[in-house]
């Protein structure tokens, strides 16, 4: 039987996803410049495994009775992934990336002990499994940062 507090950071990760999704979506149609063509074909790339979490994640909270949250229990928090005023600003798309991998890989950690602590073994393998992901995410776009640093 899972927590309550497992309950909230899976509806936590679920919207996180979302928003990510809707962030890497938006600054991969408005993101310009040859230099920002590998960054947007990563961004969409990546977009199709974002939503496959978000549905991995709403599968397992409907498993545990609880519902996926709805947009209007929605508060958009990735302020450092909007999409820049200069279109081919790539370096902030790159860090917006970064800041968003560190908070997923923050949240799925506590969600792996909040499910070992709570005795769910089949959350806790989800969580290390879209945790390898994450992290897989953020070492590419931490190769990506220091390209655009060294140059």
């Amino acid at each position: 039987m899972s927590s309550d507090r497992v309950i909230e950071l899976l509806e936590k990760a679920y919207v996180d996803e979302m928003e990510t999704v809707m962030n890497y979506q938006t600054n991969a149609i408005v993101l310009d410049g040859v230099r920002a063509e590998e960054i947007k074909d990563s961004l969409q790339q990546d977009i199709q495994e974002e939503l496959t979490h978000a549905e991995q994640l709403g599968q397992r909270l409907k498993q545990l009775d609880a519902r996926p949250p709805g947009s209007a229990e929605f508060t958009a928090r990735q302020d450092s992934l909007q999409p820049p005023e200069d279109s081919t600003n790539v370096i902030s798309v790159i860090r917006g990336v970064l800041d968003a991998e560190e908070d997923a890989i923050e949240t799925y950690r506590e969600l792996i002990d909040a499910a070992e602590d709570a005795g769910d073994p089949v959350t806790e393998d989800l969580a290390v499994t879209i945790l390898a992901d994450e992290e897989a995410h953020r070492t590419e776009f931490r190769g990506f940062e220091k390209e655009y640093q060294d140059e």
